[in-house]
């Protein structure tokens, strides 16, 4: 049946309609996001977060830290100063992570001297065929076993420098986790002298609140017979007060303490463990070796300066390994298989030998590639300078405050002994009716803060020790903090 005229335009209105429609839904899919297991692959609005599919996301691993200490760190169950610095370089993950890439660029280092021996490569390809002529038709099986050899015989630098190369990557990493190893038993040091400070603070509050207690009774007593005013039973009931406060904070401040401590060590913040009783552990000295020996000193021995040093040399070797692009290789090429087949026409022994000079005639990019790397050259060298800079000024610091440290131990010590001469004056005057309890209870304040600051001197004192270590580069790997000191001993007894 054949359509009028009048039709016409109704029936390509509906083609253009169809095309519209299907160019629209092309164009639709081409724009959509794709879906992940059935969910939107991207938030659906702005205002909107992402609701992840189940089981998109993997499970979080079982935690690898222990419960407890290791037997084999503290066979007596208690732990030293050495032991918690074994801990912590045992389980940090900073550690591992060093550790893993310095083992890796070892490897990258071995898998670069290959170029310096022949590749050899075996091949081994079957064929079946079949041939038709006028004669008829004709199959054949091959097998051919090749085996093919390449070596690079000279390339003005290009193997060598990429070998050097590798070889400063793989020193400067080693370097790196040497650093990691003493900024890791830096942290679990200074995690653990806090511990002692707050162990300290909490031991001298706790004998601030027996004084408390007994001045308490003794004021109530001298009331009871008349001798004294209910105000100074009020006193002394307000310092009382006041140290039950501090003991209480001291109680949080030292189980914080703790938890850190054990997150230092790799272990769960709630771990038990129980460390080696310390008395007068720290034997307070200044250092006996001058500023300026010991950053002479932290310049040869900061193994972090040494890998800046090191990527300093792996910059230099890639700058001749870009240059060598630029100029001609010379390599060698040679294989020999056997051809074995069905028949006899077909089966041989082929081989070849290739000398093949490869010269770049231009690319443009090459020339840049020198100039990146020698700028990278210049770069490496300039973070050097910096952190040598900074070296020098860390080890300043920490010496002159290793020597405010080791002024305020024994000032200390010099105000706890006058401290508590007054404060037993005070209590004789006071116990003799010649002595006012606010006497009494000022000098017991100043007892107690001189017992806070005590507690606390000779533990701030280790740690600007251990920082001083660490910054002229002669820290341990059990933490010995390894400055010299006046008779020839570094201060901290293990």
């Amino acid at each position: 049946m054949r359509s009028s005229r009048a039709t016409w335009p109704v029936l390509r209105a509906l083609r253009i309609g169809r095309r519209t429609l299907l160019c629209s839904l092309l164009a639709g899919c081409s724009s959509a996001l794709p879906s992940i297991d059935g969910q939107p692959s991207a938030p659906t609005a702005r205002n909107e977060p992402w609701r992840p599919p189940a089981g998109i996301v993997p499970r979080e691993p079982r935690a690898a830290a222990t419960a407890a200490v290791p037997g084999d760190i503290a066979p007596s169950g208690t732990l030293a100063l050495g032991e918690v610095v074994d801990l912590a370089l045992r389980n940090n993950p900073q550690t591992q992570l060093s550790w893993a890439q310095a083992r890796a660029s070892a490897a990258t280092y071995g898998a670069s001297t290959a170029a310096y021996v022949p590749t050899v490569d075996a091949s081994a390809n079957v064929a079946r065929t079949q041939t038709t002529s006028q004669l008829g038709a004709s199959e054949r099986s091959t097998i051919t076993p090749t085996v093919s050899l390449s070596y690079l015989l000279f390339d003005f630098g290009g193997r060598s420098g990429t070998v050097a190369a590798a070889r400063a990557a793989a020193v400067a990493l080693d370097f790196t986790h040497n650093a990691t190893l003493q900024n890791v038993a830096l942290q679990a040091e200074g995690s653990y002298f806090t511990y002692q400070a707050t162990r300290g603070l909490l031991v001298a509050s706790q004998q601030a609140l027996a004084e408390a207690d007994t001045n308490l009774a003794s004021a109530r007593q001298r009331n009871q017979a008349g001798v004294a005013t209910i105000a100074d039973v009020l006193q002394a009931e307000t310092v009382r007060a006041q140290a039950m406060l501090d003991l209480e904070t001291a109680v949080g401040n030292e189980q914080i303490a703790r938890g850190s401590l054990a997150v230092a060590m790799g272990l769960p913040a709630n771990a038990p463990f129980t460390l080696a009783s310390n008395p007068d552990s720290v034997a307070v000295g200044v250092a006996s070796a001058s500023v300026d020996s010991l950053i002479d000193q932290a310049l040869v021995l900061r193994p972090d300066l040494a890998a800046l040093r090191a990527q300093v040399e792996q910059a230099r070797a890639q700058v001749a390994v870009a240059r060598s692009a630029e100029l001609p290789s010379v390599i060698l090429g040679t294989n020999v298989g056997k051809t074995l087949s069905n028949i006899n026409a077909f089966q041989g022994l082929n081989y070849g030998v290739t000398l093949g000079i490869a010269i770049p005639i231009f690319n443009l990019a090459r020339p840049y590639n020198v100039t990146a790397a020698e700028a990278q050259v210049d770069a490496a060298t300039a973070r050097a300078g910096l952190l040598r800079s900074q070296v020098a000024q860390q080890v300043y610091s920490a010496y002159y405050t290793l020597q405010t440290a080791t002024q305020r131990a024994k000032t200390t010590d010099a105000l706890l002994a006058s401290a508590t001469a007054s404060e037993t004056a005070a209590r004789a005057r006071y116990r003799a009716g010649v002595g006012t309890v606010v006497d009494l209870l000022t000098a017991q304040a100043a007892l107690a803060s001189a017992r806070a600051q005590q507690a606390q001197s000779r533990w701030i004192w280790a740690t600007a020790l251990a920082q001083l270590s660490h910054d002229v580069g002669v820290i341990g790997p059990r933490g010995d903090a390894n400055v010299p000191l006046p008779g020839g001993s570094n201060g901290v007894r293990r």
